[in-house]
């Protein structure tokens, strides 16, 4: 069987992505998965950084439970124009688009990257889309998850991004699904 094709860079939507921004009496958080998720991607060394439009004033707070190494990229031009990803992709010294992957819950986001060309992973169990956060979601009973999901996973299959997962926990077997769909020879 030959080689999947290696993943050129990553990108990642900041708030309810990779960090759960909590509220004023919760601080923000990693996402489920995410630290673990971070931490593959850079044994691995695929180059990664996460994008946002927060201001600046409020982007320290949000991100200080992630690695240090993870690149930042603050949004000047807003979504869902493309230009935030190339930048970011630029930043990385990504060379190429192809096998360049977002991955978010927030639709503006999402519809950005497909704007820019790149492969789309949608989050269906975030707050974007489901209007809770991860602890509240445990707490739900399986119908109901499922019915969230559900309603989510149309939403961005409607936008149009390639892939749907619930959380990063399952991005590994997303992106081994995209490299094969690489080597059939499908593009974003």
């Amino acid at each position: 069987m030959p080689d999947v094709p290696a993943i050129t860079a990553l990108l990642f939507g900041l708030r309810d992505c990779l960090v759960e921004t909590g509220t004023e009496s919760k601080p923000p958080c990693p996402a489920p998965g995410a630290l673990q998720t971070l931490d593959w991607l850079y044994q691995q060394q695929v180059p990664c950084a996460w994008l946002d439009e927060l201001p600046a004033a409020d982007i320290e707070h949000v991100i200080n439970p992630l690695p240090t190494w993870l690149r930042a990229h603050p949004v000047s031009t807003p979504w869902p124009a493309p230009d935030a990803c190339w930048h970011a992709l630029m930043d990385l010294n990504a060379g190429k688009l192809e096998g360049c992957v977002l991955v978010s819950g927030e639709p503006r986001l999402l519809q950005a990257g497909l704007n820019a060309g790149l492969w789309t992973i949608g989050l269906a169990a975030g707050r974007s889309l489901c209007g809770i956060d991860s602890q509240q979601w445990q707490t739900l009973s399986p119908l109901d998850q499922e019915r969230k999901r559900a309603k989510a996973t149309l939403q961005l299959f409607a936008l149009g991004v390639h892939s749907v997962i619930d959380h990063l926990e399952a991005l590994g077997d997303c992106l081994a699904d995209i490299g094969q769909r690489r080597l059939k020879g499908e593009k974003p």
